[in-house]
């Protein structure tokens, strides 16, 4: 595959990816012909996968598409400049979410004016589907294949 050089970034906690986020994930390279997916480390968010295991988990599942996966800790409009990337991709899938990316999105346009944020909204079978539901449902003994790739209900398998 050619190197590539993507010009969007989708970034999360990923712990762990849900197919959700590949919904996402995929509706940008669609968008964007390809993105930079991108584990962002949050101290206040304890999860059940390292870092080093979600960037496994990622590059697993979505290495048929044209992706660079990557991890980053600190401002993402940093990070983003630092790749010459101008569109953080977020997903948006209730008014709740809206509350809270909008002030982020403007926040980042201070940052820097030059990064755009655009909102895409999931397939209405993940609308409600997120990492904390998924840690909630694994932690209680749920089971989880609806939610997440087969590869991931296998780590997470391996976890208990």
């Amino acid at each position: 595959m050619a190197e590539l050089h993507p010009h969007a970034l989708f970034a999360g906690s990923f712990n762990p990816p849900t197919l959700g986020h590949y919904d996402l994930i995929k509706r940008g390279v669609k968008l964007f012909g390809s993105l930079r997916v991108v584990v962002a480390t949050n101290a206040s968010k304890a999860g059940l996968f390292s870092v080093d295991e979600r960037l496994e988990l990622l590059r697993h599942d979505l290495a048929d598409l044209p992706v660079i996966i990557d991890s980053c800790s600190g401002l993402l409009v940093d990070y983003a400049k630092q790749h010459q990337i101008d569109v953080l991709l977020r997903g948006v899938r209730t008014v709740t979410d809206f509350e809270y990316e909008y002030p982020m999105a403007l926040t980042n346009r201070q940052l820097d004016s030059e990064i755009e944020t655009v909102f895409v909204m999931p397939n209405e079978s993940y609308s409600y589907v997120s990492s904390r539901l998924i840690q909630e449902v694994y932690v209680n003994g749920g089971a989880l294949p609806q939610f997440v790739s087969e590869h991931v209900h296998q780590q997470l398998s391996k976890k208990n």
